[in-house]
C-alpha cells in the first residue's frame, strides 16, 4: 500500500502566490525535494492571493485549507495588514490581527494540522530602521512571536533572518535589491533563502 503523503499547505498573500510559481520559495522546495529523494513523501500546496491580510485568510480557510486536509500549514501573512494603512488607508489594527490570527489557528488545530507561523520579512530593506513602515511592521512581528508562544507552535523568523543577512549584505542601507525585488516581494535570493528556511522545518515536523 503506498504511503500517504504529507500535505503542506502554504498560506499567505503574494509573496506565496509569487512563491509557487517558477523560481518561487514553494517551487525551489519542491527542487529541494526532488534533490533529496523525498517526492513521494510530500505534496506542495500554495495558497497565496496578492492583497491577502489576515482576515482574507481567516474568510477562506475552510474552502482553501481546511478542505484538504493538510498535515502542515505554514502561514506567512502580515505585510498587507501593515502595508496597506500606508498604501491604501486599508491594514489591519493589531488587535483585530491577533483575533483573526488566533481564529485561524484554533481552527486548524480543530483538525489536528502541524502549524507554522512566520514573521513577514520586510517592507523595505534599510538596515538601520528607516524604512517608514518598520515601527509597525515590528510591532506585528512581535503579534506573531507571541502567538506562537502562546500556541507552542513553530516559528520562522523570517524578518530576523532577512534583517540579519542585509546587515551583512547590504552596506549601502538600499531599500531594496538585496533579497526583495522592491521591498516587499522576494527576488531570486530572497526565494532561496525562504525555501531553505522552510524545508529545514518542514522535515523537522
Amino acid at each position: 500500500m503506498p504511503q500517504k503523503k504529507t500535505i503542506v499547505i502554504f498560506f499567505g498573500d503574494s509573496i506565496t502566490e509569487q512563491g509557487a510559481q517558477p523560481g518561487g520559495y514553494i517551487t525551489r522546495i519542491d527542487s529541494l525535494c526532488k534533490t533529496e529523494h523525498k517526492r513521494d513523501q510530500y505534496v506542495f500546496v500554495g495558497s497565496g492571493i496578492g492583497g491577502n491580510k489576515v482576515y482574507d485568510l481567516y474568510l477562506r480557510l475552510d474552502d482553501d485549507v481546511l478542505s484538504k486536509k493538510p498535515d502542515i500549514v505554514i502561514i506567512f501573512i502580515g505585510v498587507n495588514d501593515v502595508w496597506h494603512k500606508a498604501l491604501r488607508q486599508t491594514g489591519t489594527d493589531p488587535d483585530k490581527f491577533e483575533k483573526f490570527y488566533q481564529a485561524i489557528i484554533n481552527k486548524l488545530k480543530a483538525i489536528g494540522s502541524k502549524i507554522v507561523l512566520c514573521t513577514p520579512a520586510s517592507i523595505g530593506e534599510r538596515t538601520d530602521f528607516s524604512n517608514p513602515q518598520d515601527g509597525d511592521l515590528n510591532e506585528y512581528c512581535n503579534i506573531i512571536r507571541n502567538l506562537a508562544q502562546k500556541n507552542n507552535l513553530k516559528l520562522i523568523d523570517l524578518r530576523k533572518k532577512l534583517l540579519d543577512y542585509n546587515l551583512k549584505n547590504n552596506p549601502e542601507n538600499k531599500d531594496r535589491g538585496i533579497l526583495t525585488v522592491d521591498g516587499v516581494h522576494l527576488n531570486p535570493k530572497g526565494n532561496e533563502m525562504v525555501a531553505e528556511e522552510m524545508w529545514k522545518m518542514i522535515q523537522s515536523l
